[in-house]
């Protein structure tokens, strides 16, 4: 639908018909089924079957899409509800979006990562300004648990500075 149709000829920015589109693409992206899409958006609150993901959309006419279910798709999605609504990006291809999709998650895991080793380590610290005399233990117990020196030293190296982040 464009403004066109209300006097206008810009494109509209944010639309159902643009969050239909990104539906079908975001669940392709994923490499998830419509059957796939159904159950986690039922999982997430919002019960949904197979066929009325394919309605939304391949339908014709295609089914409109309440507010709520708007709001599961972006949280099953994990996209902002501004996103979802917005047309896709051009120039970007279906294996394109895959590998960005698959950077991100990486990302974020990895975020993740970081901030359980900078609590561990700074629990460690915290543990080690009680007990001073444990140091050498410590370090001892990290080499035994990561078999290399190198990978030992440096997350004693954390350790010392007091957190991963230093």
């Amino acid at each position: 639908m464009t403004r066109r149709e209300t006097g206008s000829e810009v494109p509209l920015l944010y639309s159902e018909g643009n969050a239909a589109a990104r539906v079908a693409l975001e669940r392709e992206v994923r490499g998830w089924s419509t059957t796939e899409l159904a159950a986690r958006m039922t999982q997430a609150g919002v019960p949904m079957n197979q066929t009325a993901v394919w309605r939304i959309e391949s339908g014709t006419p295609r089914r409109k899409i309440t507010l709520d279910e708007a709001l599961g798709f972006a949280r099953v999605f994990e996209l902002p509800l501004e996103e979802l609504m917005s047309p896709p990006l051009e120039g970007v291809d279906l294996e394109g979006r895959r590998v960005v999709q698959e950077a991100v998650e990486a990302f974020y895991a990895s975020r993740d990562a970081e901030d359980r080793l900078h609590q561990a380590v700074v629990a460690i610290a915290d543990y080690l300004r009680t007990r001073p005399d444990a140091s050498n233990g410590v370090h001892e117990q990290c080499l035994r648990l990561m078999g290399e020196e190198r990978d030992a030293r440096a997350l004693t190296d954390y350790i010392e500075s007091g957190g991963y982040y230093h």
